[in-house]
């Protein structure tokens, strides 16, 4: 990976909002993308295959795992999930910063391999707020979710991990604030080209 091109990983727990913010932050701030992973689940009703997800069923997903196609992936709500290795890359040679919404797995795994990344964690301002924003979307089961709330507990715990956090109150100034550390990240000593600086100086 160019050491120039910044990498901006988000995690939170389902419901708290991380890929609305991805999506406007990428709108707004020039030369970010927002990375499309790739899943074995169903497409919900409001879902576009290659806006939201790329949508696969399982054998192709293995058959991704097998040829090394992924940067990670992970297991997630009886799902598979995986960001395309080769995808960020392509990204990358582009000139273009990438920001992922990605579960804490599948963090800790770029954490490996993306030293210099930045990991930022979204969380609810309260519990029962993340409650009520599952369900207002109407999607899932009672069963699903409940099984995202006694996730969702498991997963808070990995606020420490993250160099960020953002409480997603009020979308508008949590977009803000995610704009806020991209812009001084890449301003960075170490991610800003100084190579001219080094030219006819004595």
């Amino acid at each position: 990976m160019n050491r120039h091109r910044l990498i901006v990983v988000v995690s939170a727990p389902s419901g708290a909002g991380k890929t609305s913010l991805c999506h406007e932050a990428a709108r707004l701030l020039p030369r970010l993308i927002h990375s499309v992973s790739y899943t074995t689940r169903a497409p919900r009703p409001d879902e576009q295959d290659g806006r939201d997800y790329h949508f696969v069923n399982e054998p192709t997903f293995r058959m991704m795992i097998e040829a090394g196609e992924f940067a990670e992936w992970a297991y997630v709500h009886g799902h598979l999930y995986g960001t395309s290795r080769p995808l960020l890359e392509k990204q990358f040679a582009e000139g273009l910063d990438v920001i992922l919404d990605i579960d804490t797995q599948g963090a800790a795994k770029l954490r490996q391999d993306y030293r210099t990344g930045v990991f930022v964690f979204v969380v609810p301002p309260t519990f029962d707020l993340l409650e009520t924003r599952l369900r207002q979307r109407r999607t899932d089961s009672e069963e699903e979710i409940s099984r995202r709330l006694a996730m969702a507990r498991e997963e808070l715990q990995h606020y420490r991990h993250y160099q960020y956090i953002v409480v997603n109150d009020i979308f508008e100034e949590s977009v803000k604030q995610l704009c806020c550390i991209i812009t001084a990240e890449r301003s960075r000593r170490d991610r800003v080209d100084l190579s001219f600086l080094d030219v006819g100086i004595d």
